[in-house]
């Protein structure tokens, strides 16, 4: 499935692209006047229409799929590398923050290969017992 071979780029002020794909983390992100004055970015940092390169999948996330028995990425196309704070994270829905990449970790210099490692990372996060979920299943859940 190499039918999305496309190049991440990171919009610039100019809304144009820039091929520094570490944009968000060398720099604040706040790239107009208006992002300048209420001092948080505006808008999405990064492309959404960015279809996921299966040639590019983890094998992690091969596992997962074949596990599942899926033909697509299904809930995970929509998930990508954000940066928090100058820091690599992904979003995630469920507890509504940020869960950051390590610091050790290096990342590629590629945005498909970066949000591979961020559906990867999220899904092994809702996947164990540090997610918050667990603490609110075990002090909620009806049934064990």
């Amino acid at each position: 499935m190499a039918l999305n071979k496309v190049t991440a780029k990171t919009a610039n002020k100019a809304g144009g692209e820039s091929e520094d794909i570490d944009h968000f983390l060398k720099t604040e992100g706040l790239d107009s006047n208006r992002e300048k004055e209420i001092g948080q970015h505006i808008g999405y940092r990064y492309d959404v229409n960015l279809v996921p390169d299966y040639d590019r999948l983890t094998p992690f996330l091969k596992t997962y799929m074949e596990t599942m028995g899926w033909d697509d990425l299904n809930w995970l196309e929509d998930v990508h590398m954000g940066y928090e704070e100058h820091r690599a994270a992904v979003f995630d829905r469920n507890i509504n923050g940020w869960v950051t990449v390590p610091e050790d970790m290096e990342l590629p210099n590629n945005q498909q290969d970066r949000d591979m490692i961020a559906r990867e990372l999220l899904i092994k996060f809702q996947m164990s017992k540090r997610h918050p979920m667990v603490d609110l299943r075990k002090a909620y859940a009806k049934f064990d």
